[in-house]
């Protein structure tokens, strides 16, 4: 499984709207400035992410894009299948793998991309997004103000500042 660029944009654009949004709805233009994403390709992003109750847009004076529930209870494997689909190392292993090939059934290494599957789903699923924003939250703390461009677009709301950039 490769995770495209839609995952990760999926995860970098929930991780700033969980540590954004306890002020009320965040823009999909201040969204798209701090994390150097398209504007439009965080709207079709959020699409999907809204259509598995992720996200909610609040429109209007004032709107933008809440968490859909609490950050501790969004795990990386959610967004990842809003955005990328169901997750498998191989193709016999995703719904409906078995008629890919039709040695599905006796075949020794599937059982092995089974288990593989499994796992990498299970570590996915242990990592929340409020893991996430409290350790960008630590390691702006850790840095004393010294950012990389990762974490820069994250400090303007975390009491950091970047006043001493790493190169």
């Amino acid at each position: 499984m490769k995770i495209t660029t839609s995952g990760r944009y999926a995860i970098r654009a929930m991780v700033d709207l969980a540590i954004h949004d306890q002020n009320g709805p965040v823009s999909r233009n201040d969204i798209a400035e701090r994390q150097e994403i398209s504007g439009d390709y965080i709207a079709q992003l959020f699409r999907r992410l809204g259509q598995h109750g992720l996200i909610k847009s609040v429109m209007g004076p004032g709107g933008g894009y809440l968490l859909g529930k609490a950050a501790r209870e969004i795990t990386l494997k959610e967004i990842l299948v809003a955005v990328e689909g169901p997750l498998g190392l191989v193709a016999c292993v995703l719904p409906g793998g078995e008629m890919v090939c039709k040695r599905s059934a006796s075949c020794v290494t599937r059982r092995v991309w089974i288990k593989l599957t499994a796992s990498l789903e299970g570590f996915l699923a242990s990592i929340t997004l409020q893991d996430l924003a409290e350790q960008a939250k630590q390691e702006v703390a850790h840095l004393g103000g010294a950012c990389s461009p990762v974490l820069e677009a994250f400090t303007d709301s975390l009491g950091g500042s970047c006043s001493n950039q790493m190169s």
